[in-house]
């Protein structure tokens, strides 16, 4: 569905319940409603108000009590808005209490998420995510979504399915969901088979994971001239985008960029998200771009952390980059062997980057030519299969080979190495 955003800018109070009851990711603060805002600006809207409610433990019918709903409802009307969106998980039946007592359309963090989602997604891939990611979302709230669907062709929260599809019976959507799931599982096999081309060809692959808004896009553009649009909103990149990388003559790489990880990002948009993410389980290094001038730069660090534990296999590298080193002082940014000093938007610390790059993976490479008789054809096919061939030549002495190899290859063609 088509939204209005370019014509009729969202206004919306933002509301947020800490309970004593809930857990951290469950929970409202300061800091979360201000990320909050971030996000609805990110999906065109404006914040008129921002209301943080504690109680210690959510009101069974309007979630934040009736006198601080009567509160909200106020500030709505006094704001002009057209919206209230929650920080936190709302259940469909305190959607619609809420749009009872408010008078105007309720969305909670997830609707917000999922808008963006919507706006961001450019490939076949990405639209299919969204699209598994907002069914999976709207199944279990149909009952409950009151305004919130009836609304006709709105803004915020509304882009993607549309109203027909989503009033239709549950059992379409369980269909729709299910035929979107084959497709993706389609698209990850296709995925699947480059990766494997990839490994045949001996080519490392070097994730750029953090959280969003850290300057991921900023760096990839600065290494390879990607031409990914950087752009200061959050979520930016949805999309996976892969490039080559030329580390240094010894070791390409396929640099890939990811989409930004984000503090109460709900499970079942995780799950939508895997076809992307499972990016993380085949990557060889992780860069973990970090905002160094970011306020809750600790909290956010752990937040990737702790995904970077879930989807990437056990043990993989991680390079800790400190991104707009140049906003803070050096003693601000920690000192050690897995961390880089850059600024992606500037070009600066790249030589270190890749430098420490070629440290991690690179370090036991060799870049050779070989002279092999032609007894030894076999192992020109083992050289495509097992390591980097850059380059063949059929000579009356025997095969030329310039290849990059392991150890191992290493040692099994050392006597017939010409060049290193």
């Amino acid at each position: 569905m088509e939204s209005n955003f370019e014509t009729r800018q969202e206004r919306a109070v933002l509301v947020g319940l800490n309970a004593d009851c809930f857990t951290k990711a469950q929970t409202a603060t300061d800091e979360t409603l201000e990320e909050l805002e971030a996000l609805l600006e990110t999906a065109g809207g404006f914040c008129t108000g921002k209301i943080l409610q504690n109680r210690h433990t959510p009101d069974s019918h309007s979630f934040i009590g009736e006198g601080k709903a009567q509160e909200v409802k106020m500030l709505a009307e006094f704001t002009e808005a057209t919206m209230v969106i929650f920080d936190n998980e709302l259940s469909p039946g305190h959607i619609r209490a809420l749009e009872e007592i408010l008078g105007v359309t309720v969305l909670d963090r997830s609707s917000l998420i999922l808008d963006i989602f919507a706006q961001r997604a450019k490939t076949r891939e990405g639209r299919l995510q969204v699209e598994l990611a907002q069914y999976k979302y709207l199944l279990p709230r149909l009952s409950g979504m009151g305004k919130s669907l009836s609304r006709q062709g709105g803004g915020i929260g509304t882009r993607g399915p549309g109203e027909t599809k989503l009033e239709s019976d549950r059992r379409h959507i369980r269909e729709r969901i299910a035929r979107l799931q084959t497709e993706l599982e389609q698209v990850r096999q296709v995925r699947s088979v480059q990766r494997e081309r990839r490994m045949k060809n001996s080519v490392p692959v070097v994730a750029i994971v953090g959280y969003t808004n850290a300057g991921k896009s900023t760096l990839l553009n600065c290494l390879t001239d990607a031409g990914i649009p950087a752009n200061n909103r959050l979520f930016d990149t949805l999309d996976t985008t892969s490039r080559q990388l030329t580390v240094s003559d010894n070791l390409d790489v396929i640099l890939s960029d990811t989409v930004g990880f984000i503090a109460k990002l709900p499970h079942h948009l995780v799950d939508a998200f895997r076809a992307t993410l499972e990016e993380l389980e085949y990557a060889d290094l992780l860069l973990h771009v970090i905002d160094a001038a970011d306020p809750n730069r600790e909290e956010h660090i752990q937040v990737v952390d702790s995904l970077i534990t879930k989807l990437a296999k056990p043990g993989t590298k991680v390079l800790r980059c400190y991104n707009k080193a140049e906003l803070v002082s050096p003693e601000d940014i920690p000192v050690g062997a897995d961390v880089v000093k850059i600024s992606a938007l500037k070009g600066e610390g790249m030589e270190q980057l890749l430098q420490a790059i070629e440290a991690a993976l690179g370090h036991s490479r060799h870049h050779i030519v070989v002279k092999l008789p032609y007894s030894m054809g076999g192992m020109v096919e083992t050289l495509h299969s097992s390591a980097q061939v850059l380059n063949v030549e059929y000579t009356e002495e025997g095969i030329a080979v310039e290849t990059v190899v392991d150890p191992i290859l290493y040692g099994r063609l050392k006597e017939f190495i010409v060049k290193e």
